[in-house]
């Protein structure tokens, strides 16, 4: 088994781009494990966002939908500095679905703009024939 990992820091409300696209779509991945970080943990009130979409997203929000069939991972989380008393927090959510085009990293703090870091594995795998069809299909399928 490999494993892929990609990491990043983002402003608050930008999208980045994980290119993972292969010509002939022979290489599939699943996500293994996501996290995220304050840019500065302990020194800032914050509420953060990260969603793992497998399509193009042309805006950011704040709202999770797991009836929206591309969305492949979330993890939120808090980091108060202004408060010992509220702990931090991390709610990690992940799909365990094979996919073989890039995806799309968005960032939100739904409290302030402050930026983050996220850090996530990828399972990379040889799909066949079938397996890649699949993938492919369901990629085409959710960007109409």
């Amino acid at each position: 088994m490999v494993i892929k990992s990609f990491r990043g820091k983002m402003a608050d409300n930008t999208i980045d781009t994980v290119s993972l696209h292969t010509n002939d779509g022979s290489v599939g991945y699943r996500i293994k494990s996501l996290t995220a970080i304050s840019s500065a943990p302990g020194t800032q009130d914050m509420e953060g966002l990260f969603k793992i979409y497998k399509v193009p997203q042309t805006a950011v929000d704040g709202e999770v939908d797991f009836s929206d069939q591309t969305l492949l991972a979330v993890v939120y989380f808090k980091d108060y500095a202004t408060n010992d008393n509220q702990p931090s927090i991390q709610t990690v959510i992940f799909d365990n679905e094979i996919f073989n085009q890039d995806v799309y990293v968005t960032y939100l703090d739904v409290r302030s703009s402050n930026s983050a870091s996220y850090y996530f594995e990828l399972e990379q795998m040889s799909l066949d024939l079938n397996e890649n069809t699949v993938a492919t299909l369901k990629d085409i399928r959710n960007q109409s």
